[in-house]
């Protein structure tokens, strides 16, 4: 396939097998001094996910991101996936109720200075329950007791909610930059459903 020059002033066509997301960057380079810290949701507690299986892993993250084409773990074979998770500098927490996981936390600290938020959701059940705001103020609470931390960062598109940009913002976020990506369409791939992600519809 020959290559495909980007017009930054009009449009631009991909192929119906590959997608485009606009990525926004976000940044905190320091931890928020305004008070706005929530109560525990009742019955839900944080709890550190050491070494996930696998298998138990892409169920959550299926669970969470199936609607916004989340499948950048989907694509990588159980043993590259299960060396991710379980390197030193990853850290992985979900808040639980009543024995069930209901999002998923996930900080990979690589970079000590500049800690990245990697995967951050909510099962559908969960969202609109005040869950979301208090599990990111666990991790910026988790960013910032470390003194080695500068700034805490993170990305996000428009293949995810589109609450989702408003959502960090209101918890001291700030965008500093954006990118356009453009991936093969894990719907072509099989890696997802047809279905999924109606937002940006598969093209035949």
């Amino acid at each position: 396939m020959s290559a495909v020059s980007l017009d930054l002033n009009g449009y631009t066509d991909i192929p119906n097998d590959k997608i485009a997301f606009v990525v926004t960057f976000l940044e905190m380079l320091a931890k928020p001094g305004d008070g706005r810290a929530s109560e525990t949701p009742s019955g839900v507690s944080l709890e550190r996910w050491e070494t996930p299986l696998p298998a138990d892993y892409v169920r959550l993250f299926r669970q969470i991101g199936d609607d916004w084409l989340w499948f950048g773990r989907l694509v990588l074979e159980e043993d590259k996936l299960a060396n991710v998770l379980k390197e030193e500098t990853r850290e992985i927490y979900c808040p639980v109720q009543d024995g069930k996981r209901l999002g998923l936390l996930e900080i990979d600290f690589a970079d000590t200075k500049n800690p990245e938020l990697a995967y951050f959701g909510l099962v559908p059940e969960a969202i609109g329950s005040g869950i979301g705001r208090w599990l990111i103020q666990q991790g910026i609470e988790l960013v910032w007791r470390r003194p080695e931390s500068q700034r805490f960062w993170l990305h996000t598109c428009t293949g995810d909610s589109p609450q989702a940009l408003g959502f960090y913002q209101s918890n001291g976020f700030r965008p500093y930059k954006r990118s356009i990506e453009v991936v093969d369409d894990p719907r072509h791939l099989g890696v997802l459903e047809d279905a999924l992600g109606p937002h940006l519809p598969k093209l035949a």
